[in-house]
C-alpha cells in the first residue's frame, strides 16, 4: 500500500524501516504523528515474521511491505525511491526501534529547508554524550570519524546515526543508488561523490523500547570490514571520475 496523498501533503514524507520492531513500532508511529500532525508516515517493512505490519497500521501508519528481506538498505531505498516516485519534497528517516526521539523532527526539517545542504544528520553528540549508546556502537563512531575525516575533508560527529532527513536533489540520488546493507556511512561517501553538502542537528536519543540490538562483537567486525570496503569503492570511483 502507499500512502494517499494530495499536493498539499507532498512537501514532507516520515520513512520508518521496520524488520521485526512488532513492540515498538505502533509506539514510534503514534509519537511521530503527535510530533507533526497530518504528516504522512510510511512504514517500510523488511519481511518481519512478526505483526510489525499490522501494529503499524493500526497505529495510523502506511505500509509499504517487501516480499522479501532486502536489509537496511534496500529498505531504506525502496521507500526513498517511492517518495521520489510520488513526489515529495523532503523525507525524514526515523528508526523503527523507539531511539529517535519524534519531537526532534521539526529541527531536522528546519535543517533541511534552511540550511544549504542536501542531508541532516540527527546527532547524539551535537550539544549531548550519546548516552545510550553501547560501547561496541561508540568504539566504531570514534574509528569511523577517523576514517571519514580526510574523505569528507570535515567532521561528521554521529556517522552511524540513522535519524536523516534528505531533500528531493538527495532523494533522486538515493532512490537510483544506496548501500544495501548499513548504509549510512556509505550513503556520506555517496554524498561527497556528488560534492552534496550535509549538517548535523543536535537531536535526543533513547534507549530501544524493546527487544535488543542485534550487533554483536562478531557482527561488529564484519560491519567494520563491510563498510570499508564499500567506502574504498566509492573513494575509488570518486578518485575515478575527477582523473
Amino acid at each position: 500500500m502507499t500512502p494517499a496523498v494530495n499536493q498539499r501533503e507532498k512537501r514532507l514524507l516520515i520513512l520508518i524501516p521496520a524488520f521485526n520492531e512488532e513492540s515498538a513500532v505502533g509506539g514510534v508511529v503514534g509519537e511521530v504523528r503527535s510530533a507533526v500532525p497530518g504528516t504522512p508516515v510510511l512504514v517500510v517493512d523488511d519481511c518481519s515474521a512478526d505483526a510489525t505490519r499490522s501494529e503499524a497500521r493500526n497505529a495510523g501508519a502506511q505500509v509499504l511491505a517487501l516480499p522479501h528481506h532486502l536489509g537496511l538498505g534496500g529498505c531504506v531505498q525502496a521507500g526513498y525511491r517511492l517518495a521520489y516516485e510520488l513526489g515529495y519534497d523532503y523525507v525524514i528517516r526515523v528508526d523503527g526501534d523507539g531511539q529517535h526521539d519524534p519531537r526532534d523532527i521539526p529541527t531536522v526539517l528546519k535543517a533541511l529547508e534552511h540550511g544549504n545542504c542536501e542531508m541532516v544528520i540527527g546527532s547524539r553528540f551535537v550539544d549531548g554524550n550519546g548516552e545510550h549508546t553501547s560501547w561496541l556502537r561508540a568504539a566504531g563512531i570514534v574509528f569511523f570519524r577517523a576514517v571519514l575525516r580526510p574523505i569528507l575533508g570535515r567532521p561528521v560527529r554521529d556517522p552511524t546515526s540513522g535519524f536523516v532527513g534528505v531533500n528531493r536533489t538527495a532523494l533522486e540520488l538515493f532512490s537510483a543508488t544506496f548501500p544495501l546493507e548499513y548504509p549510512e556511512i556509505e550513503a556520506l561517501v555517496v554524498l561527497q561523490r556528488k560534492r552534496f553538502r550535509f549538517v548535523e542537528v543536535p537531536c535526543r536519543f533513547r534507549p530501544r523500547r524493546a527487544g535488543r540490538s542485534t550487533i554483536t562483537a562478531v557482527k561488529s567486525l564484519y560491519y567494520i570490514i563491510h563498510v570499508l570496503l564499500g567506502v574504498f569503492v566509492n573513494v575509488l570511483k570518486f578518485e575515478g571520475r575527477r582523473k
